[in-house]
């Protein structure tokens, strides 16, 4: 009997095993990992330098879609955090001299800890168009700050980003471009699979299955004993430090941060990506912010109101693919699947 239970066992973890190699998304996503760790040798230098602009925007995307996606809390003032990552790194690379990459990401992590707990703490007290407006509010006050006061943040001409050393190394006798789609790019999405994976196990924790609830029934989560501000306000921190980080390593891109970083058409972009991938699917808003910004590059190219034409790819997806991108290939994928089953 015990033999039959040890072959029964293994067989479910072969199966289980099997299942998951014969999954499509499974390949799709490692062919996803190989072209980009091949991309810097086998592409050119424009393309590498806007997936890498990708993958810090990537990061934020993550946190945002915990908020909104798993929380339910739509936020129109995240670019309140990605500036703060941002600003950290000009400040200790310009301002204190100290190139450390790691470091600064650190100082960048502890500020949006430290901000999002003052401000979540007031914003998880509300939901719906209420969290929204207050999120834009508190946007807009830094933006105005980072306006206003321009011995401390450089006004509206911004601040300069120096390069930063990675791991220690110093790696100014590099050109710019091939420092950037090179070493940089490398580092940056090595932090960005990390933070993929983090995020990942978060979501599938208890945690992220709690957010889920509350979600989706905020008085039956109650009811069983989930403290919904609570879980709020930490899932609020955990979005914050990762609109951090994203904004920490998109500011060596750049090289030059300024208050447009969190004004409210840029929290509008990250929801825009968000959308456009599919907040309902994990890696949909991943999908969206690549999309996006190689759009982007591709219609601004082209005409000079571009805004106009994302402003009808919105509206198209509102109406029709609600679901986003990453929604509408599901679709396509099942429908593919039964027919082939029928077959």
């Amino acid at each position: 009997m015990k033999s039959d239970n040890k072959k029964t066992y293994g067989s479910e973890n072969d199966g289980s095993f099997a299942a998951l190699i014969r999954e499509p998304r499974t390949w799709l996503l490692l062919a996803g990992v190989v072209c980009f760790i091949l991309l810097p040798r086998v592409g050119s230098q424009y393309v590498s330098y806007l997936v890498l602009t990708f993958f810090g925007y990537g990061v934020a995307l993550l946190g945002l879609n915990l908020l909104f996606g798993y929380t339910g809390l739509l936020s129109f003032g995240h670019a309140l955090f990605f500036a703060t990552g941002a600003y950290t790194v000009s400040y200790m690379t310009a301002k204190f001299a100290i190139f450390s990459m790691e470091l600064s990401i650190l100082v960048a992590i502890i500020a949006a800890v430290v901000i999002a707990a003052l401000i979540g703490a007031i914003c998880v007290r509300y939901i719906k168009i209420y969290f929204a407006l207050l999120m834009l509010a508190f946007g807009m006050l830094m933006y105005s700050f980072l306006i206003k006061f321009y011995f401390i943040t450089g006004g509206d001409e911004g601040m300069r980003v120096l390069r930063p050393h990675l791991f220690g190394f110093d790696l100014s006798s590099l050109a710019k471009m091939d420092f950037l789609t090179g070493w940089y790019y490398y580092y940056v999405f090595a932090l960005f699979v990390i933070a993929t994976w983090g995020m990942w196990r978060i979501v599938s924790s208890p945690f992220g299955l709690a957010l889920k609830a509350l979600r989706d029934n905020p008085e039956k989560a109650t009811y069983l004993g989930i403290d919904v501000r609570r879980y709020r306000w930490y899932a609020f921190i955990i979005s914050a430090v990762y609109a951090s980080v994203g904004g920490a390593l998109v500011a060596p891109v750049i090289g030059n941060v300024d208050p447009t970083l969190t004004y409210w058409t840029q929290s509008g972009t990250l929801v825009f990506m968000t959308l456009l991938g599919g907040f309902a699917n994990f890696l949909g808003p991943l999908l969206g912010g690549l999309v996006y910004i190689f759009l982007q590059d591709a219609v601004m190219s082209l005409l000079h109101y571009w805004r106009f034409v994302f402003g009808a790819i919105l509206a198209f997806i509102v109406i029709a693919a609600p679901g986003g991108l990453a929604g509408a290939i599901e679709i396509v994928v099942k429908w593919y699947g039964r027919n082939r089953e029928e077959a």
